[in-house]
């Protein structure tokens, strides 16, 4: 009875500290939701999908397309604007395509036939950095990384907590 107690306290304690300590995931969105990577309805399709969508660096973009139909190509700003499809960045022709965004402005068209006349194209602007929340303007290069800093006030309250859980689950657990 008193190592059930014992352990039951102990899967407590580590449930309590995992819910204080502070985690970032990255967000992964599905470009065009249901309706995938395709030629879209509307040439607005995919700029109404990213509206209201604050994209960060280390967020995934799943383009769901089936192979030979459709294909996913990184380009620069110009060439988004003119669907200019002979010298992509990086391109992709197997679906679906995961692509990790990194912070800036980011630019993708399909490059088969005249997908991308006819709106298949997508411009995620404006990506934050991770860990500032803050948007790179255009044409502004991101800024490095800041250096490590000290510990904050709310993670070592949370370090602290998670200390002071565990030591009273072990003293728990050697009583009995």
């Amino acid at each position: 009875m008193a190592s059930t107690m014992n352990v039951t306290l102990l899967v407590v304690a580590l449930i309590a500290a995992a819910t204080v300590l502070p985690g970032t995931q990255a967000a992964e969105y599905v470009v065009g939701d249901a309706t995938g990577w395709t030629i879209p309805s509307s040439a607005n399709f995919y700029s109404d999908w990213a509206t209201g969508k604050n994209f960060s660096a280390g967020d995934i973009l799943v383009f769901n397309f089936a192979p030979n139909v459709h294909d996913v190509a990184t380009v620069n700003e110009t060439a988004f604007g003119a669907c200019e499809k002979s010298n992509p960045l990086s391109i992709t022709s197997t679906g679906p395509a995961n692509i990790t965004l990194t912070s800036g402005n980011h630019y993708f068209i399909c490059t088969i036939g005249q997908h991308c006349a006819g709106g298949q194209k997508l411009a995620v602007i404006n990506v934050t950095a991770a860990s500032s929340g803050t948007p790179t303007p255009p044409g502004v290069p991101s800024p490095p990384p800041p250096p490590p800093s000290a510990p904050s006030s709310a993670s070592s309250l949370a370090a602290t907590f998670s200390f002071i859980l565990m030591t009273i689950a072990s003293t728990i657990f050697c009583l009995f």
